[in-house]
């Protein structure tokens, strides 16, 4: 590569350097773009391309048909918060604190056996998000949609977001329609400009393209945070109609949230054909992404065990696309597994912007997998979750978890639940439906993971729960 002269010593040269450097300002090519749709509650199979049938994804899948789709993507955690909170800051859910949605001593306090680890329910404003990384290089940043890691004085506005349309500290909307109001709470930004029969989704699609046509020329980061398909599970009628008279199967059959997904993927096509229009494609990273596994009640992960809020693959292995056609060699199915983390420094490196000095950072880039498919160096993925979840509705048990942590090193996977020390080990490439625990048959295995585990608490100081509750009244 021929590169720019930067000292001159004569006159003559300087006048050289100044052509030359114009020309070499000229060739060099814009930093890209970044959208990324963060979808909230998305399950692993609630896609085209992940192999649902009954959902119609058609946009989705042709962004994940031009670009790499990770079978093996995972969120940091099993529900919305301490996954934003990681996708944010690149660590994991120890360093910044945030474990769960709210208190982490969900449920009824008679079956819970422990004191969870209390809870943090905002983005310290010390962390240096993706957004204001990207900012200090020189990007237009904009939020829209969900951002659920604070209110007043930790909002998108205060950690590095230019713009930010509709994002509260609240983990869902009001109403997916106009006025988007129940009782006292409002999505007050939209109401002025809103209009009868407006639906979230579009609504949020109108101003992220918006933004996009006043930044296109500069570069820009658009972190889409739908609040869909979380709930309240609603749609618009003439698109649930479509899937009432459509035959679904054992897992996924619910027009309401088919509908849901639907209006998702349009807004996703709506975006790719600006950006389309604009020629502003082949200069743009597309992100599709989930904060954790699907809402059990609405939607099932089968094969996979589980749904949001537990640490089986089916609350917390996502769908998970990137789309750079300026950028990626070619299209292509990678089983390696990934995590949220990773895309910060993922991120950083795709648009040349240094990291932050002054963090630490517990993801890994993933460009050289994306560029040459050279994977990163052996590691092991980790969860912590010392909370407690309820059931939902009309399942059995009073708990979707107690507090519990994961880890996956290769084909292995294990999970230990703090309130009675058990601990589970699966063969995700044999058993990825988590039918099987091997703990006992495969002990080696076993302790060799769970100290692998406990090293790396130790090393983030990761509190574990073991403080009795006295309300607790036994099975």
């Amino acid at each position: 590569m021929r590169l720019c002269p930067r000292i001159i010593s004569s006159s003559i040269a300087l006048t050289l350097a100044l052509v030359l450097g114009l020309r070499c300002a000229e060739e060099r090519p814009a930093p890209p773009n970044i959208v990324l749709f963060y979808i909230d509650d998305l399950g692993w199979r609630d896609v085209g391309f992940m192999g649902s049938a009954y959902y119609e994804t058609p946009n989705i899948d042709r962004l994940a048909e031009g670009g790499i789709v990770f079978t093996n993507a995972y969120a940091n955690a099993p529900n919305c918060a301490p996954s934003r909170a990681s996708l944010m800051t690149g660590q994991y859910t120890p360093r910044h604190g945030i474990y769960t949605v709210a208190s982490s001593a969900r449920g009824e306090s008679r079956h819970r056996k422990l004191i969870p680890t209390p809870n943090t329910t905002t983005l310290d404003t010390s962390f240096v998000t993706l957004a204001e990384a990207l900012k200090a290089a020189g990007y237009a940043t904009a939020h829209v949609g969900k951002w659920h890691l604070g209110g007043d004085g930790h909002l998108p506005i205060d950690q590095g977001f230019d713009v930010n349309v509709a994002g509260n500290h609240r983990g869902s909307p009001p109403g997916y329609f106009y006025p988007y109001q129940r009782g006292n709470y409002t999505l007050a930004d939209l109401q002025p400009s809103g209009r009868d029969g407006e639906y979230l989704t579009d609504r949020l699609t109108d101003e992220a393209l918006g933004f996009i046509e006043l930044h296109a020329d500069q570069p820009f980061f658009l972190y889409f945070a739908h609040y869909a398909v979380h709930t309240p599970i609603q749609a618009k009628e003439v698109i649930i109609e479509k899937y009432r008279q459509k035959p679904g199967d054992e897992a996924h059959n619910n027009p309401t949230y088919a509908a849901m997904i639907e209006s998702v993927d349009e807004s996703v096509g709506r975006v790719m054909r600006l950006l389309e229009e604009r020629s502003l494609a082949n200069n743009t990273i597309v992100l599709f992404f989930s904060d954790n596994g699907g809402y059990g009640p609405a939607t099932s992960m089968a094969p996979l065990r589980g749904a949001k809020g537990m640490l089986y693959e089916g609350g917390i292995r996502v769908p998970l696309a990137i789309y750079a056609p300026g950028l990626l060699p070619e299209a292509r199915r990678d089983d390696t597994p990934v995590i949220g983390t990773d895309l910060y420094p993922t991120l950083l490196e795709m648009t040349g912007t240094p990291l932050p000095s002054n963090q630490a950072f517990d993801g890994v880039s993933l460009w050289p997998l994306l560029s040459d498919a050279t994977p990163p160096p052996p590691r092991a993925l980790h969860w912590h979750f010392p909370a407690y979840l309820e059931r939902y509705r009309d399942t059995p048990g009073p708990w979707r978890t107690t507090p519990a942590a994961a880890v996956r090193q290769g084909d292995f996977k294990l999970i230990e639940f703090f309130e009675d020390n058990r601990l589970e080990l699966y063969n995700l490439r044999d058993d990825p439906g988590e039918q099987n625990n091997l703990a006992e048959t495969m002990p080696d295995k076993t302790q060799k993971l769970h100290t692998l585990m406990q090293a790396w608490r130790d090393s983030l100081n990761a509190p574990v729960p073991t403080a009795l509750n006295p309300e607790y009244e036994g099975e």
